[in-house]
């Protein structure tokens, strides 16, 4: 591979980690800032709101630009909101440079694939997209953990400067290594971009997306304070169970996408919804037990982003079949509607910890990726009639 797809790999890691560094950090950032703990989960919230916006608006708008100019003005404009995020005076100013960070990491993931694909052979075209995403869940595995220590140790403001500073590395080696003359395809037409959000299919795939990852964060987003308030293990300890959810969720991301090339998207989906389900569920009751609560975060890990690979293929799938000119456009949207979920998980998590109690947040997050299944099922029936239909007309 390439040396130009290591720089993309970097900019993934440090992009991953300053998206999801912040749960671990919640507590210290609620106490450092004297917010609550619902104002702090908002920075979750909002994060996503700017990834969410930028995937599809930014990356229309910088869709005739060269691919590298994309590249690098992504990179400074991340590490403009990670600096941001170290100066930061109070909670306001942080908002805005999450929302900012946000913008950049919408527009990266959309273009890094295209990138990605234009620096090696046609044969090693999803080999460089693995390789590039890895820095994603290496970010998940290491450096959330490494970020939450870090910002427990010397401070939250530390963690968002050694991020800024792994951009900026990023930033040098793409300047450097990624070459300026890439190939690039021609932008969706804007008809073309807007019968993607007409299509009931795409929008029923986008609602199950959107739903079953967002019935996750309701209590990913407060995981440290269940663990210190509820289960009560020291601060020093989240870093370590964020080590042992990164890992599994990695393992989690391998199987879903094993399980969703062997049975079908669809079933391998009800199957991860399901045991999603059960698994916040039980943690509503294991989280007064510290060995029964790391035992379930682990598990639950394994089924959290398994239903990645599975959204990811559904979503290009039906986009092959029903608007075929603007598969990328229809992909782009449901890394949005990810984050879409996150930005929706995050905010009813606030809502239920400020109204309810902590320990609120697992079951009613269990409830909503049951509506997922229920979706998912209503779109496994709809394909299932519509083969029924054509091999009838045959």
């Amino acid at each position: 591979m390439p040396l130009a797809l290591w720089a993309l790999t970097l900019s993934a890691f440090a992009i991953g980690t300053t998206e999801f560094v912040i749960v671990g950090l919640v507590p210290t950032i609620a106490q450092d800032l004297s917010v609550s703990l619902p104002s702090a989960g908002l920075l979750v919230s909002l994060y996503a709101l700017g990834v969410a916006i930028g995937a599809p608006v930014l990356t229309a708008l910088t869709g005739r630009w060269p691919r590298k100019i994309v590249l690098l003005s992504l990179m400074t404009l991340f590490i403009a909101g990670n600096l941001m995020a170290w100066l930061a005076p109070g909670y306001e100013s942080l908002i805005t440079a999450r929302i900012l960070t946000g913008l950049a990491h919408g527009v990266f993931f959309s273009i890094g694939s295209t990138i990605a694909t234009s620096l090696v052979s046609k044969e090693k075209e999803a080999s460089a997209i693995a390789t590039m995403f890895t820095g994603l869940t290496v970010a998940l595995v290491t450096g959330v953990p490494l970020g939450t220590w870090i910002g427990q140790l010397f401070g939250w403001r530390a963690t968002f400067l050694i991020v800024a500073l792994l951009g900026l590395i990023a930033l040098i080696g793409s300047a450097l290594l990624v070459p300026a003359n890439l190939k690039q395809s021609p932008p969706a037409r804007l008809k073309q971009q807007l019968a993607v959000l007409v299509n009931p299919r795409l929008l029923l795939v986008y609602a199950m997306t959107a739903v079953g990852y967002g019935g996750t964060f309701v209590a990913f987003t407060y995981l440290a304070p269940i663990l210190q308030q509820v289960t009560g293990l020291a601060e020093g300890a989240i870093s370590f169970i964020l080590l042992i959810y990164g890992v599994s969720v990695a393992a989690g991301n391998i199987w879903g996408g094993k399980l969703a090339d062997n049975k079908g998207p669809v079933t391998a989906l009800l199957w991860i919804f399901a045991a999603l389900a059960v698994v916040l569920l039980v943690f509503t009751f294991t989280a007064h037990s510290p060995a029964l609560a790391v035992l379930t975060v682990l598990v639950w890990g394994a089924f959290a982003f398994g239903n990645v690979p599975g959204l990811q293929v559904y979503v290009v799938q039906l986009a092959k079949r029903y608007t075929p000119q603007a598969v990328d456009v229809a992909s782009g949207l449901n890394i949005a509607a990810f984050n879409v979920g996150i930005a929706l998980g995050s905010l009813i998590g606030g809502v239920v910890v400020e109204q309810m109690s902590l320990t609120d947040a697992p079951w009613i997050g269990a409830v909503i990726v049951m509506l997922a299944f229920a979706l998912t099922w209503i779109s496994g029936r709809l394909d299932s009639n519509r083969v029924a239909v054509v091999e009838s007309s045959v």
